[in-house]
């Protein structure tokens, strides 16, 4: 369908916005900093504590963790209205204060999961793309360590945080970037007491839903040219026509995850993906105290099975509070998905089995 009756329908206007947000960025980020310096004596009373970073491989259970986190009181966070004026929080959130949010409808994914407007969302990979112009180049690492520098994106990045704090008058701040699994020591040196929410899901059951999801969202993508663009400019390269993996220092790797995809074989080209992130991730837990201590890992099959739990412990994690009452309001809702089933032969399983049980080992599975 490309009419707007389509999951992947995007209006003309927004369209048009996005692109001109996009291909003049040099002069959104400007308009930012011009925020920054008229509210900065308010900024100066503002701290960032605690930041909460939800990431891990899409299709995890990151979305719904963002949306729980993202609720509880005093928590900010970019929202779905917020595209494409990112890089002006506290004006654009000022501007729209009176708008009713949207209607609720499922997102495009089809995973039951219902948003509006006001919903939680993850835009802060514009950001980091604007700063970090290769981050998406899976010919190059797309890790950042505590040795990197970048002073300009240091001086803006939690500025911004700031004035989301401020406008929604907020003490902590999450979000969910998937890509920020490249980022974890960078993060925890630019904010020491930053909590790391880690989804981790079995690769069988993983790899099903991504596949499922690349396949619709590029026959959406290719019916409706502006959801592509929409993906491209709000940095989501997950899947759909753009499919880009996330290079964490192996570019072998990356070679050879591009090369099944290329010829057709999905299946072994997700889990090699699978394997290499959450190997990655598994190394950084192992190595790095720092990194160990500021983590929770939430097992997808855990949120399915024993939701009311799995949500007090994330919540506790993070020093939030409303651990009850949230897992009073989603645990009743959350089980194990039944809108597909696996279409996986068994050779296919055998392939998954072949590229991920050393790591999936590692993660208890």
């Amino acid at each position: 369908m490309k009419n707007a009756d389509s999951p992947f329908y995007v209006p003309p206007l927004l369209d048009l916005v996005g692109g001109l947000v996009h291909h003049f960025r040099g002069l959104f980020l400007g308009l930012g900093r011009l925020e920054t310096n008229l509210l900065a004596d308010e900024l100066a009373t503002v701290p960032v504590k605690m930041p909460i970073f939800i990431c891990g491989l899409a299709r995890s259970g990151s979305t719904l963790l963002h949306e729980i986190v993202s609720s509880c009181p005093g928590v900010a966070s970019h929202r779905l209205k917020d595209y494409p004026l990112v890089y002006t929080p506290y004006w654009w959130r000022r501007a729209t204060a009176r708008m009713k949010p949207s209607e609720p409808r499922e997102r495009p994914h089809r995973d039951r999961i219902r948003i509006t407007s006001e919903s939680p969302d993850a835009l802060e990979e514009m950001l980091w793309m604007a700063f970090f112009p290769r981050c998406h180049d899976p010919s190059v690492s797309g890790v950042l360590t505590a040795r990197d520098r970048n002073v300009d994106f240091e001086a803006f990045y939690p500025a911004h945080l700031r004035k989301l704090l401020l406008v929604e008058k907020a003490g902590r701040y999450a979000a969910k970037a998937n890509y920020h699994v490249a980022r974890l020591s960078y993060l925890a040196r630019l904010f020491p007491d930053a909590r790391f929410i880690i989804p981790v899901r079995s690769p069988a059951g993983h790899i099903a839903s991504l596949v499922r999801q690349h396949a619709w969202f590029s026959r959406g993508q290719q019916q409706n040219a502006r959801a592509l663009a929409f993906m491209r400019r709000s940095g989501h390269f997950e899947f759909g026509r753009d499919r880009r993996p996330i290079n964490l220092g192996d570019t072998d790797c990356v070679r050879k995850i591009l090369e099944a995809w290329e010829q057709g074989d999905d299946v072994r080209g997700w889990a090699r993906y699978w394997a290499m992130v959450y190997g990655f991730l598994a190394h950084q837990l192992a190595n790095d105290a720092k990194i160990r201590s500021a983590a929770r890992i939430i097992r997808f099959e855990d949120l399915c099975a024993t939701p009311e739990q799995t949500i007090r412990g994330m919540l506790d994690h993070c020093q939030l509070d409303g651990g009850h009452e949230m897992s009073a309001r989603y645990a009743p809702k959350i089980s194990a998905p039944e809108y597909y089933k696996s279409a996986f032969s068994p050779r296919d399983v055998e392939i998954i089995r072949e590229e991920t049980a050393d790591v999936a080992r590692q993660w208890g599975y």
